[in-house]
């Protein structure tokens, strides 16, 4: 009933529910924020063993929030020998960019959401533009017919570009709130905490480092 138009905003309401499922699986904290990983790079960091918390992030399996940011914010602190008072400012920096990336998977949304309305509104034009060449070109039952046929096709491409648009409005919206609060309680939580240990982590190697290097000789010895 909606013409070729109809299937395919038959065919975005499809993908709009594969997105919003994508969606609910990705956006969680159990896979943000892992606790056996958030553990061990809590373990790992306050060791001072920087090199296995950043292999810890390269090798978790999911990619997850809390793994992206500290691999990063490790990669900006390691080889800097003021590292350790970079530390939170890096995680922060870090963090922001992983919103940032996770709200890219909303996107998706936002774009049906817009162009939802703008199929059905096409299709609704070519209804009407069917309807009045029935009216001018056709006469009796047969205008009547057309007429009919043409004003249903833009009524239910109307109908159908609404049907693709309001779930995905609302979705965007509630994932975009959702992203906003996980993060936020993530880097409340887990983040902060982190990013203490990489500083003390940070300060240990570096002591670690000063304590390993020889003594000066006093001034004037000779060596034998």
């Amino acid at each position: 009933a909606g013409g070729s138009l109809g299937y395919v905003l038959m065919a975005l309401s499809v993908l709009a529910v594969a997105l919003i499922v994508r969606n609910l699986l990705v956006v969680r904290r159990g896979l943000m924020a892992p606790a056996d990983l958030v553990d061990v790079l809590s373990r790992q960091l306050r060791a001072g063993d920087i090199p296995a918390a950043a292999k810890s992030c390269e090798d978790d399996p999911g990619h997850s929030f809390v793994s992206n940011v500290m691999a990063a914010a490790i990669r900006r602190c390691a080889g800097n020998p003021m590292g350790q008072f970079e530390a939170r400012a890096a995680v922060e920096e870090a963090g922001q960019a992983a919103v940032t990336k996770l709200q890219r998977l909303n996107s998706g949304l936002g774009v049906l959401a817009a162009v939802g309305p703008m199929l059905g509104l096409l299709g609704t034009v070519i209804g009407m533009i069917g309807a009045f060449n029935a009216i001018g070109s056709l006469q009796g039952s047969a205008r009547s017919t057309e007429l009919a046929r043409f004003m249903s096709l833009a009524l239910v491409n109307t109908a159908q570009g609404l049907v693709v648009a309001v779930p995905c409005t609302v979705a965007f919206a509630l994932f975009r709130q959702r992203i906003d609060r996980l993060a936020g309680d993530v880097a409340g939580e887990v983040l902060e905490r982190l990013a203490e240990d990489l500083a003390a982590g940070l300060a240990r190697r570096a002591a670690g480092a000063r304590g390993s290097q020889p003594a000066a000789r006093p001034h004037g010895t000779q060596v034998p």
